[in-house]
């Protein structure tokens, strides 16, 4: 029997969570039809002071995932751009997914998964407020080569419906600048592209998983051919690679080279069937859509 799981509030195999207790604006303030959340300089000062190094090790320990068996440490040239996020949630979690660095006009952005960003509601269906959003780009076991950003605003298109749904399931987030140098210029980024892609298609899936053969700690890798689904509601790919929850959000690249480290991003992990074991048998990231398109052509105005 399996359960199909999104990775969000889920305890330390959970995705992530937005930054600090900050204020809904109207879809305007970037494009309408997204929903954009900004963040005051205070909460920004507060979540640079929360993840401490010891709180970003502690999102790995106690009980974890059963380690990946397809997927593997990623041993190449260290790709541009790929970092980890942590979050907090308004109940006290500590978690973490996957963001990458892409092309912006502000070279402050990067794109990752709606439902790390989205807390969506409890089991009384009270909102969950999402806190405390960093990004660490090149994280690897504990070092943080190029700084901790926190993050100024988020969004993501109103067409995406909440952690329950895997449409649509992207976000954007903006980040301030680091002793004034913005995340692209010391991170670099990859290539992402919202053209139709022929499937199959040779991907490889890069993430954090929180699970016992990393912890979180450091990169893994998974590349396996991904295939085009379609159904009634929306498209999605998907593939049997078995990155573990921590791991959403991480890009899907196409052409990638590992000699460079880099490829071009066409979807990202979204969604995981996980059996009994907590063993993860498959993944699916959602089809870019016109209105993710739109969000990340506006991500530069946040």
């Amino acid at each position: 029997m399996t359960r199909r799981a999104t990775w969000r509030a889920l305890g330390l195999t959970a995705a992530v969570i937005g930054t600090a207790l900050a204020a809904t604006v109207p879809a305007n303030a970037a494009e309408a039809g997204q929903v954009v959340t900004r963040v005051s300089e205070a909460d920004r000062a507060a979540a640079l002071a929360h993840w401490t190094p010891e709180r970003m090790r502690a999102v790995g320990e106690g009980d974890v995932a059963p380690a990946e068996k397809l997927a593997k440490p990623y041993a190449g040239a260290k790709p541009a751009g790929i970092g980890r996020l942590f979050v907090s949630t308004s109940k006290g979690e500590d978690l973490s997914c996957t963001a990458t660095v892409v092309p912006s006009s502000t070279r402050d952005v990067v794109f990752t998964a709606g439902h790390c960003l989205n807390g969506g509601t409890d089991r009384w269906e009270n909102p969950i407020t999402i806190v405390n959003v960093v990004f660490v780009p090149g994280y690897d076991r504990g070092e943080r080569p190029h700084g901790v950003f926190a993050a100024r605003a988020f969004a993501w298109s109103d067409t995406y419906r909440g952690p329950s749904s895997g449409e649509d399931d992207n976000a954007v987030v903006a980040f301030d600048p680091v002793d004034g140098e913005h995340v692209e210029d010391v991170a670099g980024s990859q290539a992402i592209s919202f053209d139709a892609v022929a499937s199959p298609v040779d991907a490889t899936a890069l993430g954090y998983p929180v699970s016992e053969l990393n912890r979180g700690e450091a990169l893994v890798s998974c590349a396996r051919p991904a295939t085009l689904r379609t159904n009634s509601v929306f498209a999605a790919w998907e593939t049997d690679c078995d990155l573990a929850g921590g791991a959403s959000g991480g890009p899907w690249l196409r052409g990638f080279d590992p000699v460079t480290g880099r490829g071009t991003i066409f979807a990202v992990t979204s969604r995981g069937t996980v059996n009994e074991e907590g063993v993860t048998t498959d993944l699916s990231g959602a089809a870019f859509t016109d209105a993710v398109r739109a969000l990340h052509a506006s991500a530069g105005t946040l």
